[in-house]
């Protein structure tokens, strides 16, 4: 932009304040945020109100619903602490990555090249729909037969080892080692629960035996617990290297 534009630009901005502009786009854009607030809150209660629920979560739900509604940051606190253990020109694979929110907004800013996995077409879909990069390949598959076989530096699986039997999560563990390299990081989330969801295959009811099932296949591992009224979240960090936090790390 020349000199010329610039100070075309700052002219009219100048005028609109004159007028009184800010105050009204001010009160708009509160407009627009209640008008979107309703509109996620109706497609909650579309999609999550009754069962049987969605097969994937719409993350934009999060941002423009329920965390007014429940003040509870759980959309950032996982991309955030998923995004600690990447370093820069990463490469990373995202197990069930739904809609690809997390890869977009956290991990693909660092990462040099992300494959994010899920088994729902939908959600694949909505991912390459919404959140299409250069640095991100979002691919349909099923992580049980489908996952790719070369060599990551970063593995996430979020949110999803509780719909996994636990033969299935010690077999899928064992194939993520396979996958990382020598200073390579699994990282992710689990939810705490007394009683099993019916879409759940496994629930974990301490952070002690999250650990049992890392334990065989990493040397270290560090878990970080958030608590909120809803609900209790385990975030884990394994790898045979330093870890995110550690006094190495």
């Amino acid at each position: 932009m020349n000199a010329t534009a610039i100070s075309s630009k700052q002219k009219i901005i100048k005028l609109i304040r004159a007028l009184g502009g800010v105050a009204a786009i001010v009160a708009f854009n509160r407009l627009l945020r209640r008008i979107s607030a309703f509109s996620h809150y109706l497609q909650f209660v579309l999609q999550w109100g009754v069962r049987p629920v969605a097969g994937w979560f719409d993350h934009y739900l999060d941002i423009h619903y329920l965390w007014g509604k429940t003040r509870t940051p759980l959309s950032c606190e996982r991309g955030i602490l998923g995004l600690l253990a990447i370093k820069p020109g990463a490469r990373v694979l995202e197990l069930c990555c739904g809609d690809g929110f997390n890869s977009f907004h956290f991990y693909s800013i660092r990462a040099g090249k992300i494959v994010a996995m899920d088994l729902d077409r939908d959600a694949i879909a909505s991912a390459r729909r919404n959140f299409a990069v250069d640095n991100i390949e979002f691919v349909a598959g099923d992580i049980r037969h489908d996952m790719p076989r070369e060599q990551f530096d970063n593995i996430v699986w979020d949110a999803s080892l509780e719909y996994f039997t636990p033969e299935e999560i010690g077999q899928l563990l064992a194939g993520v080692k396979q996958r990382l390299g020598p200073e390579g990081i699994l990282s992710g989330q689990v939810l705490l629960q007394d009683i099993q969801a019916e879409e759940h295959s496994h629930i974990f009811r301490t952070a002690a035996e999250l650990s049992q099932f890392l334990q065989p296949h990493f040397r270290n591992i560090r878990l970080l617990e958030t608590r909120y009224p809803s609900r209790t979240n385990v975030y884990f960090y394994a790898s045979d290297a330093a870890l995110p936090f550690s006094p190495a790390g």
